[in-house]
C-alpha cells in the first residue's frame, strides 16, 4: 500500500469548532445538571433526590449524571465546592457594619436556611453530608469573624476566642429557624432579634477590651 493511500484512508480530525461546541454542550448539560441538584437540596431532603428525578429536571439520562458526577456523593461534592464560596461572597461586607452583616445573613438564611437545617438534621443518616455542614460551620466562623473584627481584634485570648464563640452562636442558623419558622416572626423581626443579640455581645467585647484599644 502507498503512502497516498493511508494517508487518504485516514479519517479526518475533528475540526476545532467542533469540538468546541461539543464541549459547550457537554458544558451546559453540566450546568444544567447541577442546577437540577441545586434546586433539589434547596426544596428536599437529600434521601428524596433520586438520579432519576435529577435526569428529568436535568433533561438528560441518569447514566449521564453518573457519567459526569459519579452519582449523587459526586454532585453533593460539586454543589459544596459552588455553594459554600457563593454564601461567603453573598455575606461579604466592610467589618464593623453591624446592620449589612445581619442584613445579608438574614437574606442567606431567606433563602438556604431551610435546606441548612434538613442537611444539618440529616447528617447522622448520610455520612456525605458532613463535608458540605463540616465546611459551612468553618465558612460560617470565618465570615463571622471578619464582619465583626474591629472588636474582636482588641481583645486578647481567651476573650477573643470567647466573644467569637458568641458571635457564632447568635447568627447560627438554628436561631433563625427559631424566630423565623417555630415563634413565626417576620423577616424584620428576625432581623431586630438577631441585632440585638449581636449588640449584647459586642457590648460585652467593648467592655472586656482596654480603654486605649490595645489588647488585654
Amino acid at each position: 500500500m502507498t503512502n497516498d493511500m493511508k494517508t487518504r484512508r485516514r479519517p479526518p480530525k475533528p475540526r476545532p469548532y467542533r469540538q468546541s461546541a461539543r464541549a459547550d454542550a457537554a458544558e451546559a448539560t453540566a450546568r444544567r445538571i447541577a442546577e437540577a441538584f441545586s434546586e433539589g437540596m434547596r426544596n428536599h431532603w437529600f434521601d428524596e433526590l433520586t438520579l432519576k428525578d435529577l435526569a428529568a429536571r436535568a433533561g438528560v439520562t441518569a447514566r449521564t449524571i453518573i457519567r459526569r458526577f459519579g452519582g449523587k456523593e459526586g454532585l453533593l461534592k460539586t454543589f459544596g465546592e459552588d455553594f459554600i464560596p457563593a454564601v461567603g461572597v453573598s455575606r461579604a461586607t466592610a467589618p464593623g457594619d453591624v446592620a449589612a452583616a445581619i442584613d445579608r445573613l438574614v437574606e442567606v438564611y431567606e433563602a438556604w436556611g431551610d435546606s441548612v437545617v434538613r442537611n444539618l438534621a440529616q447528617e447522622e443518616r448520610h455520612p456525605a453530608l458532613k463535608p458540605l455542614l463540616d465546611r459551612g460551620r468553618a465558612a460560617h466562623r470565618a465570615i463571622t469573624e471578619a464582619n465583626y473584627a474591629p472588636w474582636l481584634e482588641r481583645l486578647a485570648e481567651p476573650d477573643r476566642r470567647r466573644t467569637l464563640d458568641a458571635l457564632v452562636a447568635a447568627t447560627d442558623v438554628y436561631v433563625w429557624k427559631l424566630a423565623r419558622r417555630d415563634i413565626g416572626r417576620s423577616r424584620d423581626e428576625t432581623v431586630i432579634l438577631l441585632r440585638r443579640l449581636v449588640d449584647a455581645v459586642l457590648a460585652q467585647a467593648s467592655a472586656l477590651a482596654s480603654p486605649d484599644g490595645s489588647r488585654r
